[in-house]
Formats: C-alpha cells, structure tokens, sequence
C-alpha cells in the first residue's frame, strides 16, 4: 500500500499545492499513521505543538501571513480542545484546514464503545460541533475522498474560513487517483453589465462629494485586496482611514493615511474627517464593538459606500459578483483624482507632536512611555501581534511603518491567543522580524509554546506586559477583586525552564534606561529569540483602554 498512491498522499499534496509547508498539530492514536504520511512527504513539514489550543492558535497565525493553513488533532479529546481556535478563524474570516483523525469506519457504524468518544455509540457529536464553527465539513470514505477533499478546501480558500475533514484512520491508506485539474480555478470576473450598473448609479456620488473618504478594514488583508487599495487611494487622492482590525491595510506612514478610526475615541481631527464624510467608499468593513468603541461610530449609513469581497452594496443598490479588487479598480478609472490640498488633508505624521524622544533612565516604565519606545523599534516590514488588552490598545495607536504587518483578535478576543499565533507567523515567513506583545495574565494561558518556538530555531521578539493581572478585566469591573489577580512568575526565567539553550536572551526591565539597553541588545542579536518581562503598575493602562473599560462596562449593564 505505501508504494500506491493514497488518499492521505491526494489530501497532503492539495495542501501543498495550496503553498502549505507547515501542518501543525497534536499526535494521538487515530491520526498516527497519516502523521507518518506527512513526515514522508517532501513538500510539507510536521510541527507538534504543546497543546491542540496552541496548535490552532499557530494556525490562525500561519494562515494571515501565508494565506491558508492546516493543523491535524485526534478525534473528540483532541478536536474539543481545538475547537475555540478554529472559532476564532470563523469570526474572523482566517482559512485553515481542520483534519481529525478518528476511529475505523466499522468502529463508528458498528457504535463501540472506544476511547475519546462519550460512550453511547454516537460519532457524530463532535462534527456537530465544528458544523458550527466551519464552513464546509466533510467524512472521507474511499468513494467520496478525491471529490470532498476538493470541494471543503476550494471553500475554505474562496469564502476564507476554516473547514472540518474526518479523516477515519482506516481511510487515509486507501488507494486514489492522482489530481486531474488544479485545485483553485480562475474566479469569473464580474459580467460587463453589473460592472457598467454600478459605475453609472456610483461613478457620480463619488464625483459630487465634497468629502469622501476611504475607510479599510481586515477583509482587504484576508482577500489580498492591499495593492487595488493602495492604487485606488493613489488615483483617486482621497485621505484614508482603517480601524483597528485592518490596521496596516494601508501604509501607515503615506501622506493620505489619516489613522485609525474608533468611533468616538478617536482624535477629534480623524473623527470629524470620518463621522461628517458626505461619501464613505468603505472597503472591507465590518463594525464590530471593540473597534468602535461600542458602536459609537457617528456617519451616516446613506453615506456609505459598501465594497464587500463579494458584492457592493449602497442606499438599497446592490451590485453581485463583483469582488473588491474588481470594484476598486473599476472604480478608480471613473472617478477624478483630487489633490491633498482640495481635501484639506493632515497626514497621521502632521497630527502628532514632534517633540525629540530622550530616554529618562530612571524613570519607572510607563504604559506611555512603552508605546513611545515601540514607535521607535518597529521597523519596515515587521510583523507585531497584539493580545487583546493592554497590548492591543496600546499597539493601536503606535504609527506603523511601511510593510509592517498587524496581528489582533479584537472580535474573537481569546486571551493568549498570539503567543501561539507568533509560532504561525514567524514559520510562515522566516525572513521577517515578528514581534509580540502580550499581557501577563494573556501569557500565562499558552506560554508553553515558547518551546516550540525554540525547538524550530526561530528567532521572535517577545514582550510580556508584567502589570500583575488582568489589567483590561480591571479596566471593566472589579478593580481590587481576587478573580483579576493572578500568581506572579519569575518571568525572566521562562525561556531557561522550557528548554532553552544558548541561542535566547532574556531580560527584565522595569524603568526606561533598561528597557533601552534591552532594545539596543535585542537589535545586536537578531539571531536569538529575545524575551523581555516589562514591569508596570498594575493600573497602568493605554489612554484608549481607560475610555474603552467605561465603554464596556457601560455595554454589559
């Protein structure tokens, strides 16, 4: 049988074709034999990770940079574990192929009472489940295997969401025919008519404002729409915002990039530009409440353009089956382009202080001065994730740099997701310096994974937030209650307990000069991974997480 081609070597090598070097996961009894599969096969790498959570987690973050992923679990025990993982990649439109190995096909038809299921002969429980939380699901027979294969991985690759393969371990042995077609086919452009409707009823709304603006979000990242954004802005000369789950959609640092919009919160200069806009051409958008500050964005739905990754949509018009690449770019060739100072335009960089940044050696780190300090480290072509927290709404208000790739979770909002996430996307682009920042209480959830990170040789900067508890909580509700506390750790420490060997440095840092000798350390050792607990008051928090807290606390009364 290992000298015929298999069902397992057909799904491992449409993985590859998809570009997937690396499948993360958790051995377990019934996927075994198929892990043999993927260790044997040349074109993609096995990445065992410390937990089915963290494997997800690694996933997801795989999936943003490299554009799809793929991790392995066993059945129930293992696919459980995963599963708030994968739901997080469903809310916030990630790809990643989930596959779970489960017992024999006469096993379940049979109902026998095996390991990892509930005991009452039923197989389908967990399927259930991810139904739930994926967009396609499928169990592989040997008559269905070449076609469902085909069909859950074009889903996950078209509507960017993650899909369920069962793959029952005495399945993945079976013989099957060599792929006939590639895999993804070229998407149909829009038909002339549709393209020629839309240009007519939105070609002249454009034309007439007198304040358009653009407004990008996370979906021009997922459905790779950067470039058409960037041209379209460019042609047209419109000023452009993105919120926060977008933000490094645009370059941060162009003349018409006016910041990040959060409702209410934002600076009364992005506010005004965005919620008085006679023309909102909004791109990718989808409002949720931490990026708005609780849904107090303050435009006008008549003024919004919609251009959605599918269709665009506006007061009742809609327009289908055309993408936003398409719409941008159609668009772009009918509007004039205006110049910066028709649109009285003020640039992020025009709108900060430009006071020179000293370092006050003694001076105990600050929430402030921390992010002040990070503006200066980051650099073109970075890649930082932010843990929901202290971490994401400081790292919000930080201009990024050209080509600096920005990692959150604000709608799922899972705690310790992107320590986990940082293994993903360092392997999914090796070449670029990743860059985490996470809160103490986030990190004590999915620590271990620094092991792997180790174990592969990778080279990471992360940051531990070290404000003793969940400061975001605190920011809430129950300030002084215990269930916001949690148990210090000698943080420092860490990477030497997991294993590490000499190629780590790690550090603590409480005032400003340590942090900056730190800094300065970090950049003469790029070939190390860098650990660093930073100290800070317990209360001490980002400007926007002070006015944010009450914005939640107020919400959930």
């Amino acid at each position: 049988m290992s000298e015929s081609y298999t069902i397992g070597r057909y799904l491992i090598d449409r993985l590859a074709e998809l570009g997937i070097r690396d499948i993360f996961g958790v051995p377990g009894d019934y996927n075994l034999s198929f892990l043999d599969q993927i260790i044997e096969h040349p074109a993609v790498k096995w990445v065992g990770n410390c937990n089915e959570l963290n494997a997800a987690y690694a996933a997801d973050g795989y999936a943003r940079i490299h554009g799809i992923s793929a991790l392995v679990t066993t059945f129930g025990v293992g696919e459980l574990s995963a599963i708030n993982g994968i739901a997080g990649s469903r809310a916030e439109q990630v790809p990643v192929v989930k596959i779970t190995g489960s017992p024999t096909t006469r096993v379940a038809e049979e109902g026998r009472l095996v390991h990892h299921t509930l005991g009452d002969g039923e197989f389908n429980h967990f399927s259930k489940m991810y139904k739930e939380v994926t967009v396609a699901q499928t169990t592989l027979t040997q008559e269905n295997a070449v076609e469902e294969i085909d069909r859950v991985l074009r889903a996950c690759w078209t509507e960017k969401a993650p899909v369920y393969i069962n793959l029952p371990v005495d399945i993945h042995g079976l013989p099957a025919t060599l792929p006939s077609e590639p895999l993804l086919k070229e998407e149909p452009a829009a038909s002339e008519a549709t393209v020629s409707q839309m240009l007519e009823t939105l070609a002249p709304v454009i034309e007439q404002a007198k304040s358009p603006v653009i407004l990008a979000d996370y979906q021009v990242n997922r459905f790779h729409a950067e470039e058409e954004l960037a041209r379209f802005a460019e042609q047209t000369g419109f000023p452009v915002a993105t919120l926060s789950m977008g933000k490094g959609v645009f370059n941060e640092e162009h003349p018409q990039f006016i910041g990040v919009y959060s409702g209410k919160t934002s600076p009364e200069y992005l506010r005004k530009r965005i919620d008085e806009a006679d023309c909102i051409i909004s791109v990718g958008v989808r409002l949720t409440d931490s990026i708005t500050s609780g849904f107090s964005q303050g435009f006008k739905e008549h003024a919004v353009i919609h251009i959605n990754p599918d269709d665009v949509r506006y007061q009742g018009h809609t327009f289908s089956g055309i993408s936003m690449a398409e719409a941008m770019n159609h668009l772009a060739g009918k509007v004039s382009k205006r110049e910066l100072e028709s649109l009285n335009i003020i640039p992020l960089a025009g709108q900060q202080k430009e006071d020179s940044f000293y370092v006050h050696a003694d001076h105990l780190l600050t929430q402030k001065r921390f992010w002040e300090m990070m503006q200066l480290f980051i650099q073109k072509n970075d890649v930082v994730i932010a843990d929901q927290g202290t971490s994401f709404f400081g790292a919000q208000t930080v201009p990024l740099k050209e080509k600096v790739t920005y990692v959150g979770q604000p709608l799922w909002g899972s705690i310790g997701y992107t320590l986990p996430a940082l293994l993903g996307t360092q392997l999914a682009d090796p070449s670029r310096r990743d860059i985490l920042l996470i809160g103490d209480g986030a990190f004590q959830l999915t620590f271990q994974e620094i092991s792997t990170m180790m174990r592969e040789n990778l080279h990471p900067i992360i940051f531990v937030m070290n404000n003793d508890g969940y400061t975001v909580e605190r920011s809430i509700h129950g300030p002084n209650q215990p269930y916001n506390d949690i148990k210090m750790w000698n943080y420092e420490d860490i990477p030497a307990v997991l294993g590490g060997n000499k190629n780590f440095k790690s550090y603590k840092t409480t005032t400003e000069g340590e942090l900056a000798d730190a800094l300065k350390d970090m950049i003469a050792h790029p070939d190390a991974l860098r650990f660093v607990e930073v100290v800070m008051e317990k209360m001490d928090m980002p400007e926007l997480l002070t006015v944010l807290g009450k914005v939640f606390a107020a919400q959930n009364d």
